[in-house]
């Protein structure tokens, strides 16, 4: 597995590799393919990268965004993954509205909004039934419990590997995920990690033996590049091995 990982002195370090590998994996995706296919995540941890991406100069036109995950809400509510990239990034730039590819979340049935998405993203992609998308950026986030995307402890989400999106959940609530291999067919994964309180799931993330369904962050193994990027505080009591 081509894994790296660098712990980073603090916040405003971790944001700034962060932008640095973006803008390196945008430039070489547009480079050699002329366009560039990201996928975002939530929470708090990347939204001042989505910040500094909002200030940079880049060919909006040749880059698409998508999720790899949502919360199931409308799209205006506070709590939308959606709606916080729009705010820090999106809206402040002169991207096309077609490069956005958000997940719908406005079905009845979440797993009718799992199906459109899944549609969506295999004509964009252009590819059949059983085959996984190769998205040039993937990037991710891990929660003091492991999870990452919405993909939970011990969830029905952990064991789908026929679909490129299935439903989520965490406490009742339902999420839109990618799943486990549309994750690990991307060119690169990048996993943006901060904070005190991720220490221990990062142990048994890295541990030579422990439990996937407990910890789902690793099985993300992807066919391309995977970095873990680390906050101090997140990753100063890990023994790293990056062969």
């Amino acid at each position: 597995m081509n894994r790296t990982v660098e712990v980073l002195p603090d916040q405003a370090a971790l944001i700034q590799r962060s932008l640095e590998l973006t803008l390196s994996k945008i430039h070489t995706a547009i480079n050699d393919r002329g366009l560039c296919t990201i996928a975002l995540s939530g929470g708090s941890t990347p939204k001042p990268l989505y910040e500094a991406i909002a200030t940079q100069q880049l060919p909006w036109d040749k880059i698409h965004v998508f999720w790899g995950d949502e919360r199931y809400v409308p799209p205006e509510n506070p709590d939308s993954n959606q709606l916080m990239a729009r705010r820090a990034w999106l809206d402040r730039v002169d991207i096309p509205a077609e490069n956005i590819h958000p997940i719908p979340t406005d079905e009845a049935d979440p797993a009718v909004a799992a199906h459109k998405y899944e549609q969506h993203l295999q004509e964009f992609f252009q590819t059949k039934n059983g085959e996984f998308p190769a998205l040039d950026l993937n990037l991710l986030g891990m929660g003091d419990d492991g999870h990452t995307a919405s993909l939970f402890p011990h969830t029905e989400a952990l064991h789908v590997r026929d679909r490129l999106i299935t439903v989520g959940s965490k406490d009742g609530q339902h999420r839109i995920t990618f799943t486990v291999p549309t994750i690990n067919h991307s060119r690169c994964v990048m996993f943006i990690v901060a904070g005190a309180n991720k220490r221990s799931a990062l142990a048994q993330v890295f541990a030579p033996v422990a439990d996937d369904f407990t910890y789902p962050a690793r099985l993300v193994q992807p066919q391309g590049e995977l970095w873990w990027l680390l906050s101090q505080d997140a990753g100063q009591e890990l023994k790293l091995n990056n062969n």
